[in-house]
C-alpha cells in the first residue's frame, strides 16, 4: 500500500494534557482528526468486530457495556461506558499495565470528528521513558488504518500493515509521528531536551533502528 506521509501526519491533531483521577494525577494523550464519513458509519467501524478487523486487528469478546474485549496480540479490557453513536470508554490493558481510552465522535461539516483520549497515571514507567509517543505513534497508525478503510472501504490485513510499517515509507511515517508527539510534549511544557531524547527512544523502539 502507498501512503502520503506528510498528508496523513498533518491530518491529525495531537495534544498532551493532565487530568485528576481518584487514584491521582494522570497524563492524557489526545488524537483528533476528521473523517469523510457519517457518524453512524464511523461508529460502526469502531465498534463492530467485523469492521474493526478490516482496519485494525481481529477482536473477540462481548462488545457492549460491561463486556470484555481482546484485540489479537494487543490490548484488551472492559467497556465501562457506551453512548451510541457518540462515545464510549474502556480500560486498555496491555503488558501488565492498565490505562484508559475514551472516544468521542462529533458530526463536523460533511463528516465526523474523531477524538480519542488515552489516559495513564503520571508514574507510568513507559510514559516516563518514551514520552507521549509511547502510545501516540501507535494511535497514529491506528487512525491511518481507519482513514484508509472509511475512505475507500479497503480491508488492511495485519500482515500487510506489518510489511508496510517495516518499509522505508512506514519508517518515515513512524519517525514523523514521533517527531510530532515530541512537539506536542514540548507544547505541553516538557523540557525540550528530555522530550527529544524520549522521542528518539520511541522512534528506535518502533522502527528497530
Amino acid at each position: 500500500m502507498h501512503v502520503d506521509v506528510t498528508h496523513r501526519i498533518s491530518a491529525v491533531a495531537r495534544t498532551v494534557g493532565r487530568r485528576t483521577l481518584e487514584a491521582g494525577e494522570a497524563r492524557v494523550v489526545t488524537v483528533s482528526r476528521h473523517y469523510p464519513a457519517s457518524i453512524d458509519d464511523v461508529w460502526d467501524a469502531c465498534t463492530t468486530a467485523e469492521r474493526i478487523r478490516r482496519w485494525f486487528l481481529p477482536v473477540t469478546g462481548d462488545l457492549q457495556l460491561g463486556g470484555r474485549y481482546q484485540l489479537q496480540g494487543n490490548a484488551g479490557g472492559v467497556i465501562e461506558r457506551c453512548d451510541p453513536p457518540r462515545s464510549f470508554a474502556a480500560t486498555w490493558e496491555f503488558g501488565g499495565d492498565v490505562t484508559w481510552i475514551e472516544l468521542q465522535l462529533v458530526p463536523e461539516g460533511d463528516g465526523t470528528r474523531f477524538v480519542l483520549d488515552h489516559i495513564a497515571h503520571v508514574d507510568d514507567a513507559r510514559a516516563a521513558q518514551f514520552g507521549p509517543g509511547a502510545v501516540g505513534v501507535g494511535w497514529d497508525m491506528i487512525l491511518l488504518g481507519l482513514a484508509m478503510h472509511v475512505e475507500s472501504g479497503a480491508t488492511i490485513e495485519p500482515a500487510e500493515a506489518a510489511t508496510w510499517a517495516a518499509s522505508s515509507e512506514g519508517v518515515a511515517f513512524t519517525t514523523a509521528s514521533s517527531d510530532a508527539w515530541c512537539a506536542a510534549a514540548i507544547a505541553a511544557g516538557d523540557d525540550p531536551a528530555a522530550a527529544r531524547a524520549a522521542a528518539d527512544r520511541t522512534t528506535a523502539a518502533y522502527t528497530g533502528r
